[in-house]
């Protein structure tokens, strides 16, 4: 059986997910590469999909999102997962008390849970390196008030990312 874990990552902190993703179900005995979604242009050679994206603003980027559109019958008859990264820093909860990783679902998860009934989705936390900030981004970071918005450092959970992959292998 061999997996695809597809991404669209705009700074790289989501192609580090899914890069361990796919390492994690390699060491598990699945066959497993991570490739940027548009990359792959026929997914037909794949029995198992993790797709993953960034969210911005509460959506999935969009390739990813037309990614999942455009192979959707594919989608339908193989497992799926689906993952986002997007929230930045260490507090778990915000201002109001809510749990930031149910705040940060995107959008596209209720949909394709319809048309998809994927057998998992997560969300992660990010990463951000402000000094990479490009084009519009760029005048973001320059912002003096950048740090609350979007602080700089690795919040990924790696031993959380383990264990949803861990989980992905189990199933499959």
């Amino acid at each position: 059986m061999t997996v695809l874990v597809g991404y669209s990552s705009k700074y790289g902190a989501t192609a580090g997910i899914a890069e361990r993703i796919a390492a994690t179900l390699s060491t598990a005995g699945l066959p497993a590469e991570a490739r940027p979604v548009a990359d792959v242009h026929d997914p037909t050679g794949y029995d198992a999909f993790v797709i993953g994206a960034s969210a911005y603003l509460g959506s999935w980027r969009k390739d990813a999102t037309r990614f999942v559109r455009r192979h959707h019958e594919l989608l339908a008859g193989r497992p799926v997962w689906l993952f986002s990264s997007g929230p930045l820093g260490t507090e778990t909860t915000d201002a109001e008390g809510r749990d930031m990783l149910t705040q940060a679902v995107p959008k596209q998860f209720a949909e394709f849970a319809e048309s998809l009934s994927p057998r998992g989705t997560q969300v992660f936390y990010g990463a951000m390196d402000t000094s990479k900030l490009r084009g519009r981004d760029s005048l973001v970071g320059k912002m003096p008030a950048v740090e609350k918005i979007l602080p700089n450092g690795d919040f990924r959970d790696w031993p959380a990312i383990d264990a949803w992959a861990q989980d992905i292998a189990r199933e499959l």
